[in-house]
């Protein structure tokens, strides 16, 4: 344990102005002294007793994706009632938090993507172990202006024209005469994967097209706020990030929406399962933690945020 109380300065007797007899600074000095010897003593067989016990006190750290993170952040504050000391960060989405996990820094990588050999092999002494928690969809989110202008419903080769810069008008098509405005998620976001294994089916994506109006964006607050704030915006979100935003739509993919029914069936083609991942089976703390966020007070807050219980996709 660091040292965290240093002996009292000397100054305070020495520079009075009045001479003081030095039996009697010398008593003060020790006195001061042995106080602060004490207390460090005690402290420090707190802190002894705290790693006895199992580390006591220590906050639980979970990080990584930002569609998973409202429901940990949620459960933590539940969690408090019964001692659980839990921070839950997004450094990075899922692969930063994954990664976070593969390095010791973390104790639950939140995940809206599954482990990926990349990772497996970035770190090889880590086993990672993922727990689901719900499921997701991500839908290709426009703006109010393009879906009341007629874009109500994309063709998986019209969203691939957009992401790859060869839609550059709405009204290619059959929306409004205004610019295209692409907002893509940055590599390694778990929305990012969905849409690439939409569109490309396990392949290679395209680089980003050369255009001024190509951007990438990382979580999802961010990306709503792009997306509202941009007019002729269009880009990847979870379709929970979206509920009650009334400048925002989503559009159906073929004619298939994002319904809880669709995704459970495998019907819509861009939905995702969320993880909390651990380094081995989860114990202690942690268990506690994804224990709870499985059970039958932890899942309706899926629901809260728009996303799909285990029930809800039978399992």
């Amino acid at each position: 344990m660091s040292r965290t109380m240093e002996s009292t300065s000397q100054s305070g007797d020495l520079t009075t102005g009045s001479a003081r007899p030095a039996g009697l600074v010398s008593r003060r000095r020790f006195a001061s002294l042995a106080s602060g010897a004490v207390l460090i003593a005690s402290l420090a067989a707190a802190c002894a007793n705290a790693d006895a016990a199992g580390g006591a006190g220590k906050a639980l750290q979970a990080s990584g994706s930002t569609t998973v993170a409202p429901v940990a952040a949620d459960a933590a504050e539940a969690l408090k009632a019964q001692g659980l000391n839990i921070t839950v960060a997004t450094q990075g989405g899922s692969a930063g938090g994954i990664s976070q996990l593969g390095a010791g820094q973390i104790d639950i990588a939140l995940s809206s993507k599954p482990v990926s050999d990349e990772d497996k092999a970035a770190s090889p002494e880590t086993d990672y172990v993922s727990t689901q928690i719900g499921a997701d969809a991500v839908g290709i989110i426009v703006g109010k202006q393009v879906a009341d202008g007629g874009v109500k419903n994309l063709t998986k080769d019209q969203v691939k024209g957009l992401f790859e810069g060869k839609i550059t008008n709405w009204k290619q098509v059959g929306g409004p005469d205004l610019p295209v405005f692409v907002y893509d998620k940055e590599p390694g976001r778990g929305t990012r994967e969905v849409l690439d294994k939409y569109l490309y089916h396990g392949e290679k994506p395209p680089p980003p097209p050369n255009s001024d109006n190509f951007a990438i964006v990382g979580g999802n607050l961010e990306t709503r706020n792009k997306l509202e704030s941009t007019p002729g915006a269009v880009g990847p979100l979870s379709t929970g990030f979206v509920e009650g935003r009334d400048k925002l739509a989503v559009v159906t993919l073929d004619g298939i929406t994002p319904s809880s029914e669709n995704v459970a069936t495998g019907t819509y083609p861009m939905s995702r399962p969320l993880y909390m991942v651990t380094d081995g089976q989860p114990k202690g703390d942690a268990k506690k933690f994804i224990d709870y966020v499985l059970s039958d007070k932890g899942q309706p807050l899926l629901t809260k945020h728009g996303y799909l219980t285990l029930k809800q996709i039978g399992k």
